[in-house]
């Protein structure tokens, strides 16, 4: 009797899992594409900007974070009165700006130029014009910066940052300044045990 009862439970037991058992007559159709092309960690169903760098950081759209960039430099540049040429030891004044450009393709700058408050305004005038396109010049010509992203201003004596009058004061007036713009388009990377901080930042 005892073995009859075990072999009804067995057989019991085994009627319930084949009642389980479900045949599927095709395969499951996926509603979504799961994906993910550029391997960003966000499928292709959610992707809103496709093909970003391996190890880049996103959002959950898999678009990567676009910051405005408006840096402006005072060159440090010396003029002589009534000059606008640039002395070679003042090009590492220049190249601060070519690096920023290089950095993010995407930008433009403004390069202004300034004068002291002697002579004519129309002179003068003329003569920040020359200083602007000047800086320009070596940008173009030493560091390999496109002019079509650069343009001169000139400002004449409107401008000056020193009025009294003394021999340095109108120095510091005849004086260059260069304004860089755009959005920074590179890719901001993910940190990870392998990061390298950069030190030229």
């Amino acid at each position: 009797m005892k073995y009859l009862m075990i072999l009804l439970a067995m057989l019991a037991a085994t009627g319930c899992s084949m009642n389980d058992i479900v045949e599927l007559e095709k395969p499951t159709e996926q509603k979504f594409d799961l994906t993910d092309m550029d391997k960003d960690g966000v499928i292709t169903a959610r992707e809103n900007c496709a093909g970003t760098i391996l190890g880049a950081e996103v959002d959950n759209y898999g678009c990567g974070q676009v910051n405005d960039i408006n840096d402006r430099q005072d060159l440090k540049i010396l003029f002589e009165n009534n000059s606008d040429v640039i002395e070679p030891q003042y090009y590492d004044q220049i190249e601060k700006v070519a690096k920023i450009m290089r950095k993010h393709p995407e930008t433009k700058a403004i390069i202004e130029g300034h004068t002291s408050l002697r002579g004519s305004y129309e002179l003068n005038l003329a003569l920040s014009q020359k200083r602007a396109k000047a800086v320009i010049d070596v940008l173009e010509k030493t560091f390999d910066i496109s002019a079509q992203r650069m343009s001169a201003v000139g400002y004449s004596f409107d401008k000056p940052i020193d009025t009294s009058g003394t021999p340095e004061a109108e120095m510091r007036n005849r004086r260059v300044i260069a304004t860089v713009t755009g959005e920074d388009t590179m890719s901001k990377m993910r940190w990870t045990i392998y990061t390298v901080d950069d030190m030229d930042e």
